[in-house]
This record gives C-alpha cells, structure tokens and sequence, in this order.
C-alpha cells in the first residue's frame, strides 16, 4: 500500500499535511517545462513522496514517471506550503512543496496518458493556465528570478 492510500484508509478525505516536490526543468533558450494534466491545465512535474525518500528523491522519481526524463537536482529553489486544495476524489490536502531546479541528464520527453497529458516548453510571455495558486507563484518566482521563496 503506498503512502497516500495508508493515510486515507485511517482520515478519509479530511485535510492532511502531504509532503511534496516539484521541478523546475529548462530548455537551452529558458523556457520552463510544464505538464498538462487531466482536466486541460498545466502545472509543473512533481508529487507527493513515499515515505523513505528525501524531498530531492521524490523530485527525480516523479519528474522520471511524469517526462520520462532523468534529471539530476542542481538546488532548492523554494518551499511552498500555505497553500490548501480538494483533490477530485475529495480528498482534502495541505501540499508542502519542495521546488527543485534540475538538469536533464538522460530519458525522452514522454506522456502517460494519465497524469500527464502533454509536455512543453514555455517562455513566460506564452504561458497556458496553470491549474492552482501554488504552481502559479512557483512558475512566476522561477520566471521573476526568486529564489529562497518560502511561502
């Protein structure tokens, strides 16, 4: 049973602190990665951790499974943790984000199907709509150039 499945099974869909990383993921002109998700929005590749991993472990596992991409953690941009959503199922989370810049160092842009509809490139002048608050001010403090956001 992974993480999130043994915490549901005990609160249900009550709030609950969710330990999470994001990456911030650039091409050679700057522009900054982002996923479609379900639903038509985009956001960063990222998500919640196992328990066991590091915050820099969970980024590489989740940027892995949602690009397809082996990237490798350059620093900690920001941590971003004031922020409350409703999932779709219900479940009610308070994301604790851990922002990472990182490289790509081997893989191929790829999309599941399921969370990840689409991968892209933008520059700041073209971005789509980001689907939550928190992914809205990581993408504008990478664009800004805030590093040490705590949020």
């Amino acid at each position: 049973m992974d993480y999130i499945s043994y915490i549901r099974s005990m609160v249900g869909h009550k709030a609950v602190f969710m330990a999470a990383a994001c990456v911030l993921i650039t091409d050679s002109e700057g522009r900054l990665l982002l996923q479609r998700r379900p639903g038509g929005r985009w956001g960063l590749p990222g998500g919640i951790a196992e328990l066991g991993e590091s915050m820099e472990e969970t980024a590489v596992r989740e940027a892995f499974e949602e690009t397809g991409l082996e990237v490798e953690v350059l620093e900690l941009w920001g941590v971003y943790s004031k922020y409350r959503a409703v999932c779709a199922n219900g479940d009610e989370i308070q994301p604790v984000v851990t922002l990472f810049r990182a490289r790509t160092v081997g893989g191929e842009l790829a999309c599941d199907g399921k969370e990840t509809l689409e991968l892209r490139y933008f520059a700041q002048d073209g971005l789509p709509e980001i689907y939550c608050q928190q992914h809205r001010d990581m993408v504008n403090d990478y664009f800004s150039g805030r590093r040490g956001s705590y949020r």
